[in-house]
Formats: C-alpha cells, sequence, structure tokens
C-alpha cells in the first residue's frame, strides 16, 4: 500500500501525542526480564520490534521470526543464549542478510551454544540456552551499539561478571549510555573506564517503570518544523532532559535551523525563532545514525548544501541507508556523493530536469525512509510513498499523526 501525502500550507500547529521511545522500550523488556520483575512495562512501544520481542518473551513457543527487527534479533541472542532450552531465530529476508558473527564470536567466549543453520554469520540461529561464564570479551565497538548492549544486559548475570574491551572508535556512544543508565535504574553497578566497561555478577532489582517517548520519532516533526512559515507544535511526552541520545537534535535544529524547543510540562513546543542560520552543515552523526536521513532530505528542502560524518552503519540497517539516500535523493534532482566511507556530501546543485512529476520514494523496507522522506510534500507539493506501512516498524500512527497537522494522506 502506497500514500500519496500533501500539504496545502506552510503551517505547522498542534499537538502529537509521539510513540514511546523504541530503544527504552526493547532495552526495557530484556531489563524487566531478567529482573523478574512483577511490575508491567508502563507505555511499552507498540512499534513491530517491540511487539515481537514482547511476543517472544511471552511465548510458549521455541521458534521465533521477528521480521525485520534488528533490535529484537540482537538483544534476543544475548538473552536466550542464557535461558536454557533450545531455541530457534530467525527474521526477513533482509535480516537474514544482516551479519550478526561479531555479537555470536563474543557469546561463543562466554560458553554460548549458537549454531548458524543458514549462511555462516547471519540468521537465522539455533541457540541451545545454558549457563555462560564471564571474563574479558573483547568487541569492535565501532560495528554497532547494539551489539555492545545485548552484553551488557546480560552481563550482570554471567558467572563471575564481564569486562567488555572495547576495540576501534566506538559507534552510537550514547546508546550504549542509555543501556548503563537504564541498568542502573534497576541496581546494576559498573565500572566505564576508558575503552573498558567491567560488570560484576550481581541481581537486577525489579522498579516500576514507563517509557517516554521517543526522540528518533520527534525528528521527522522537527524537519516539517523547520520546513513551516508558521509553527507551534507540541511534542508531548517528549522531555528535553532525555536519556535518549538524539535528544541533540533539539540544540542542532535551533543552531542550523532557527527551531526552538521549549519544555512545558510533559510536552516539548517547537516554534520558530530568527536565530543567525548557517549556510553549510557539517555534522557528525556518530552518535546519531537513525536521524540522519532526516537532516539529509531536510537539508535538500532548506537547499542547504552539507557534509554529513559518521554514517558507517547505515550501511547495515534495514536497508543499506547510504545507497537507498543516494537512488531516492536523485529523484529530488540531487546528486550525494560518498567522499569517504560513513560520509555523504551535497554541493547544493538541483538538477530541477530530473524532478518527475509524480514523485515516488521506495521505502526499501525501512521505516525511515519512508518518514524521512514525507516532509518532501511541503516543498514538493506532493509525494507518494511506496509501501507506506512500513513505519508500523517504530511508528504506527504517523499517517495520522500527519493528518492532525493538516497532511492530506491517500492511501492507494
Amino acid at each position: 500500500m502506497n500514500a500519496l501525502l500533501t500539504k496545502a500550507d506552510q503551517t505547522i500547529n498542534g499537538e502529537i501525542s509521539l510513540p514511546a521511545s523504541k530503544s527504552i522500550s526493547n532495552r526495557m523488556l530484556i531489563i524487566n526480564a531478567l529482573s523478574y520483575s512483577p511490575y508491567p512495562i508502563q507505555n511499552l512501544s507498540d512499534c513491530d520490534d517491540s511487539v515481537f520481542m514482547n511476543q517472544v518473551l511471552q511465548s510458549n513457543t521455541n521458534r521465533f521470526d521477528i521480521g525485520h527487527a534488528g533490535t529484537a534479533m540482537r538483544f534476543l541472542t544475548a538473552y536466550l543464549s542464557k535461558i536454557v532450552g533450545e531455541w530457534h531465530l530467525t527474521g526477513s529476508e533482509r535480516m537474514q542478510q544482516r551479519p550478526i558473527s561479531i555479537l555470536v564470536d563474543a557469546l561463543r567466549k562466554m560458553g554460548a551454544q549458537i549454531e548458524y543453520t543458514g549462511v555462516e554469520g547471519f540468521p537465522p540461529l539455533k541457540i541451545t540456552g545454558t549457563a555462560l561464564k564471564g571474563g574479558v570479551i573483547e568487541l569492535d565497538g565501532s560495528i554497532s551499539s547494539q551489539y555492545i548492549s545485548a552484553l551488557l544486559m546480560i552481563a550482570p548475570t554471567v558467572q563471575g561478571g564481564v569486562t567488555l574491551r572495547l576495540m576501534n572508535k566506538i559507534t552510537s556512544r550514547s546508546y550504549i549510555e542509555m543501556t548503563l543508565s537504564l541498568m542502573k535504574k534497576f541496581g546494576i553497578k559498573y565500572h566505564w573506564n576508558g575503552n573498558e566497561i567491567r560488570m560484576e555478577e550481581q541481581n537486577y532489582r525489579p522498579v516500576p517503570f514507563a517509557v517516554e517517548a521517543d526522540w528518533s520519532g520527534a525528528s521527522y516533526w522537527y524537519a516539517m518544523a523547520a520546513l513551516a512559515e508558521n509553527c507551534d507544535l507540541y511534542l508531548k511526552g517528549l522531555y528535553l532532559n532525555s536519556l535518549q541520545g538524539d535528544v541533540v537534535q533539539a540544540s542542532w535544529y535551533e543552531k542550523y535551523f532557527g527551531i526552538r524547543s521549549r519544555q512545558e510540562g510533559d510536552y516539548v513546543r517547537l516554534t520558530k525563532s530568527k536565530s543567525e542560520l548557517v549556510k553549510q552543515l557539517n555534522l557528525n552523526f556518530i552518535e546519531n545514525p537513525d536521524i540522519a536521513q532526516t537532516f539529509v532530505v531536510l537539508s535538500i528542502g532548506k537547499k542547504r548544501p552539507f557534509h554529513f560524518r559518521g554514517l558507517k552503519t547505515l550501511k547495515i540497517k534495514e536497508t543499506d541507508r547510504i545507497a537507498a539516500l543516494k537512488n531516492e535523493c536523485a529523484k529530488l534532482g540531487v546528486e550525494l556523493t560518498e567522499p569517504a566511507e560513513g560520509e555523504l556530501d551535497w554541493d547544493g546543485r538541483i538538477n530541477s530536469a530530473l524532478i518527475p512529476e509524480k514523485l515516488t520514494v521506495a521505502t526499501y523496507d525501512d521505516h525511515r525512509m519512508a518518514m524521512a522522506f514525507a516532509p518532501v510534500a511541503m516543498f514538493n507539493g506532493s509525494v507518494e510513498i511506496e509501501d507506506a506501512m512500513v513505519v508500523t516498524k517504530s511508528y504506527p500512527s504517523f499517517y495520522d499523526d500527519l493528518q492532525r497537522v493538516g497532511f492530506k494522506v491517500v492511501l492507494c
């Protein structure tokens, strides 16, 4: 099903109840299970990733298909490795192309019994749960912070505890800090010194917990605010003192696009300011890769040349997001270049002759491609999003929310 999006004016006013944070929800499901908590998680995300993970944790079977849910694949691989039984874990065709050997190798060093039942180094997996033994585990920190978070969450429950020694430059450090902050709320103590994180063997302490709104999901509304001539938008459940690393975008949007964020109760209010704006963006997304696509599309809409770094992990997401951005931005008359691995550059030139009369954007089974390109309707007149319901992976109510601020959405 496709979605044709149009916007008759350049005003973004209203109130949006953002979805709960997928990143926090997925971590909380594992932490709650490890703590044997009697408390249900409040405001748990209803996105596909969290639904799949919750179904696995509540299931009476031993065969699980988690679809496109990459976080679920990584977190559950570590979790099931220590749960006695035989477990079979698979996913979509794209999931079976996403590498997991770095995590599996680390778990095997701890005594985990994991077999590849398809291509070596990739899901599907057969996991025979057993008691794990800790020690010093070396891990490449430049590939995916989700591997690190997966190991950290089970580390306190491993015999002898675990010392994670992170090699190379750490990617998405803010997500590791989020994991540790959540674990700390459940009584876990740790020591992070340089490139080593030490976790003694210890017990989680169950406590009630409510999930805050999703700062990654907020990025699309910030982009629409930046494109609008007039803006007075309230984002419910969002906090400027958030655990989420993507909160940094609030300062970026004010500095580079003149969008002011103000905390008003449990809302963040977005309004336009008259701040001095830079003519070219130079940003590093090493800590915040999930908002990179939004900034690429917004920068094109604002005709703001850019050089973006820290994008290496985008190639192993739901799709190769670098390739996907190149392909779809070409339909906007824009040629993106990749001057080095993990970088994207645009010189500000737009070839209007290449823009089709009817602009249709492919999503590549990637929820963030769909949502990052939705604001195109504000500067192109309209945009059609292919496979539009892919947004249910993280933001099921996205198109309903667009209509609340004046978008016309036609599903076709």
